[in-house]
């Protein structure tokens, strides 16, 4: 009998245990989206990637996007998507479903997938708490906010009592209006205002790249300087500068480490985490 296999288990195990020990208590932001949404087999192994986390230690938070099923529910009301510069057109209808879709069947079917894995989880949105206060962005594109500010009280409480908090990126203001808030910069300052030790995106990408087409050119680590000086030279293009504007914002703002990992990877998510040389790149200073 051939016990290679079981070794290489173990070799894991143990390589992870100085991860597992120093990332204990700390709290990890994880943005949520891409195909690890939309891909039911990449679902239930993100979703049981973090329970895995939330087993050994760490206070995961979780903060989702949804822009798929915004569009299919859209589309069903006979209302055509509409973007300007990166940003969801959204008019008193449209953010009506989009509040709809994000807190409602997006945000609870992730909090079922949790329980299915013994996993205990809440959903709640930007404005439960008044967790994303917001006001309206300047930009001409309706009911789009730029958060002004984050309370994180409900967030604290609901990790205090073992539970993994997923968040929808509605924001609100002090006169009730409902706003769309763009999830990356909804995961960022969730980030900064409870001192993560970690935010983690899951894209469909392989991290950042010096250049786009050409994956054997992947960063494993950059600074938010040297992010500054590729975007300057166009080695970072489209939409990934504001991705990584929002990183490095993130460092800036006292948050440890920003991972861009591939959530089309199986197990991506505990490879970053839990292994010496993870699998994709790495923001810090």
């Amino acid at each position: 009998m051939s016990y290679e296999k079981y070794i290489k288990k173990a070799e894991t195990l143990v390589e992870a245990m100085p991860y597992i020990n120093k990332f204990n208590g700390k709290t990890v932001v994880i943005k949520y989206g891409g195909s690890a949404m939309t891909d039911t087999l990449l679902r239930q192994s993100v979703i049981k990637d973090i329970a895995y986390l939330k087993a050994v230690g760490i206070n995961p938070v979780v903060v989702h996007g949804g822009g798929p099923e915004i569009n299919k529910a859209l589309k069903t009301e006979g209302i055509e998507p509409e973007f300007k510069n990166g940003l969801r057109v959204t008019d008193s209808k449209t953010v009506k479903t989009v509040e709809k879709v994000l807190s409602g069947t997006v945000n609870k079917a992730i909090v079922s997938d949790f329980q299915k894995f013994g996993t205990l989880a809440v959903g709640i949105s930007g404005k439960d708490g008044l967790l994303i206060e917001a006001n309206k962005s300047p930009d001409d594109i309706g009911y789009v906010g730029e958060i002004c500010k984050i309370n994180p009280k409900i967030i604290q409480t609901l990790t205090d009592s073992s539970f993994v908090p997923v968040i929808s990126p509605i924001g609100t203001n002090e006169s009730g209006e409902t706003f769309n808030i763009n999830a990356d910069h909804a995961a960022v300052e969730i980030a900064i205002a409870l001192k993560a030790t970690k935010l983690v995106f899951l894209t469909d990408t392989d991290g950042v790249r010096k250049d786009e087409s050409d994956p054997s050119t992947l960063l494993s680590k950059i600074t938010p300087v040297e992010i500054e000086s590729m975007i300057k030279n166009k080695y970072i293009t489209g939409g990934m500068i504001p991705k990584v504007k929002s990183c490095a914002k993130a460092i800036q703002s006292g948050v440890k480490s920003v991972h861009i990992i591939n959530g089309k990877i199986k197990h991506s998510l505990l490879l970053e985490i839990y292994t010496n040389d993870g699998i994709g790149t790495i923001i810090e200073e």
